[in-house]
């Protein structure tokens, strides 16, 4: 069927974004990009490149990068939002002139705002009012996906048109979009495993082996679950790409900037000087913080989430994070088939009686 030739607007000029642009345009439809720097700007329009945060990768020739969002949003069909969240709602509030309700808007950001620990998505949806809301994420390194490399990810949307224009304009041979209906979880996870990718980090500038980062990803895969069931996601959604995935290739890649934040961190260096060697945000930072502190409000065990903060805000060596997290209760494997509640009732049981009536806890 014969299709009008789709419009794409990518707001922001980071790596993951102008990757994206790249193979929208390589995809038939007219592309344009807003980032705030004319000067990088002017590279993209000029010499197809983004100097700063894809260096060496080519972009498609068709991207047409430009400052001002009255020349980049207005009739586009799809627009991707790929800001990070601390500049997110602002970006957005700044664009809400320029946009229409019948336009698809997809945030791109694994990231939570502070005021409310809203997801990108959540703002998307305030900001706007709009029916056509979703959310990508996976296991999507931008500079294997600027390469062309094979990749998959998620589109998690309620709304079918979302999802299935999402597809179209970004699907093909190298790059596949997977569907889901759990936009919450679908972006949980991929904020979520930010965190676990600075202790995987931490855990190999250590020295530790295959076993410990094996241990870690499939404990940080029980904690991440774990909360966004707690806040109304469904435990499925983290066995699919924007969990077990993205928690994988985050984990394992030195390619990840939430690794090679954990990876100074455990070289010895402090938070500012681990960001500061990085030059680009990571947004595992702030989220750590800011998970920590919702599961002690809503009463989450997120003893990995717990473990971070200490190190990266109260000054704990990480090597001692370890230590305490090996000393922690032997509780279960998979809540949601044996509840940890079961295994702490099973040690108390156990201790209880056979101490002359002391009723001391494990746990």
């Amino acid at each position: 069927m014969a299709e009008e030739r789709m419009r794409v607007a990518v707001l922001g000029g980071g790596s993951f974004g102008t990757a994206l642009a790249s193979i929208a345009a390589d995809n038939g439809a007219e592309v344009r990009q807003w980032l705030r720097d004319p000067v990088l700007a002017e590279q993209i329009n000029q010499e197809h490149v983004n100097g700063r945060y894809l260096p060496g990768y080519a972009i498609n020739p068709a991207v047409v990068a430009s400052t001002e969002m009255a020349e980049v949003l207005p009739g586009a069909g799809l627009v991707l939002v790929a800001i990070p969240s601390k500049a997110f709602g602002e970006v957005v509030r700044q664009a809400r002139t320029h946009l229409s309700p019948d336009q698809i808007l997809v945030s791109t950001t694994k990231g939570i705002q502070e005021e409310g620990f809203k997801l990108m998505s959540q703002i998307l949806e305030e900001e706007t009012g709009f029916p056509h809301i979703g959310v990508i994420s996976g296991p999507n390194l931008a500079s294997e996906v600027a390469d062309k490399q094979l990749t998959a990810t998620v589109i998690a949307s309620d709304d079918p048109e979302t999802r299935t224009r999402v597809q179209a304009a970004l699907g093909c041979d190298y790059f596949r979009v997977y569907a889901s209906n759990d936009r919450y979880g679908v972006e949980l996870g991929g904020a979520l495993k930010n965190l676990y990718a600075i202790a995987a980090g931490m855990a190999a500038a250590l020295g530790m082996g295959e076993n410990t980062r094996s241990m870690l990803m499939t404990r940080a895969l029980a904690e991440m679950s774990r909360f966004a069931v707690s806040l109304g996601a469904n435990p499925m959604t983290f066995l699919g790409l924007a969990g077990v995935g993205d928690l994988i290739v985050t984990c394992s890649s030195q390619l990840s900037r939430n690794y090679r934040v954990g990876y100074a961190l455990g070289e010895g260096r402090s938070l500012d000087e681990a960001v500061e060697a990085l030059g680009q945000v990571a947004e595992g930072v702030n989220s750590v913080r800011l998970v920590r502190d919702k599961a002690r409000e809503e009463g989450i065990y997120m003893p990995l989430a717990e473990g971070l903060y200490q190190v990266l805000f109260k000054g704990v060596p990480a090597q001692e994070m370890a230590r305490l997290l090996m000393l922690g209760e032997q509780s279960s494997d998979v809540e949601f088939v044996l509840a940890r509640e079961d295994v702490q009732r099973a040690h108390r049981e156990q201790s209880g009686p056979k101490r002359s009536g002391r009723g001391d806890e494990h746990g």
